[in-house]
């Protein structure tokens, strides 16, 4: 008889949040030095003080390290800006303010290097849901992909999912990620996260997982995916 499967929580939107801060202030500064850390340092400032604390104190709560703190002053005397505003609508203000400042700055290097830290915090995300799979006896495979998904996904998110051999098929009509760089017209800096992320986490779940993403919602109006991984166990 098998084991019951492991129920293990999604991480929280606050420790996702706090730690791609950390691998995009680290991919800025690789690129272009600690003179980068003013530019981080005044997108923060933009975003809000207060709500990058708020941030950054549950980050840790939930075990996350993350470099935060490092750019919020311990008396800033500010007060939250986003009282109404959902943990995926903060994420993605925080993440555009970041970018901004850097591609504004450094143009197209810019956009590669905030680009690269969606890469490494993608592939580390994706490396922690093969974990989660091997917790419960599964392999990284690509019917175990979903099903150990490291993010929850509330109903601010409407898509659908089509399983076939060797494929997942998504269609995104919906995403509060996507909404809300649009609603803050930050859609050429959005876009940088969009074109990362999936390929990122797939590639860190298995190296062997190709994606194609196809249309984005900041341009189509729906995010379109096609999930490949063959099942090396028919070869």
């Amino acid at each position: 008889m098998s084991e019951a499967k492991i129920n293990i929580p999604p991480l929280s939107m606050h420790a996702i949040t706090a730690r791609l801060f950390t691998h995009v202030e680290k991919a800025v500064v690789a690129k272009f030095g600690e003179e980068a850390k003013e530019l981080i340092g005044k997108g923060l400032e933009i975003f809000g003080y207060k709500d990058a604390e708020e941030i950054a104190k549950d980050a840790t709560l939930k075990n996350e390290n993350h470099i935060l703190f490092d750019y919020i002053p311990a008396d800033h005397q500010t007060e939250r800006k986003y009282e109404n505003l959902t943990i995926y609508a903060l994420m993605a203000k925080l993440f555009a303010q970041i970018a901004k400042q850097v591609v504004d700055t450094y143009g197209p290097d810019g956009k590669d290097a905030v680009r690269e830290g969606v890469r490494t915090f993608g592939e580390e995300r994706g490396r922690g849901i093969a974990q989660r799979a091997r917790t419960n006896g599964e392999n990284n495979t690509i019917e175990n992909y979903l099903t150990n998904y490291d993010m929850e996904r509330s109903d601010l998110f409407e898509y659908t999912t089509e399983y076939r051999p060797e494929v997942i098929e998504q269609n995104f009509t919906a995403c509060p990620f996507g909404q809300q760089w649009a609603d803050d017209n930050m859609h050429e800096y959005g876009i940088l996260y969009c074109q990362m992320i999936d390929p990122a986490v797939a590639r860190g779940y298995n190296p062997k997982f190709e994606v194609e993403h196809d249309k984005y919602i900041l341009r189509e109006g729906n995010c379109h995916f096609l999930f490949k991984l063959k099942d090396e166990s028919n070869d």
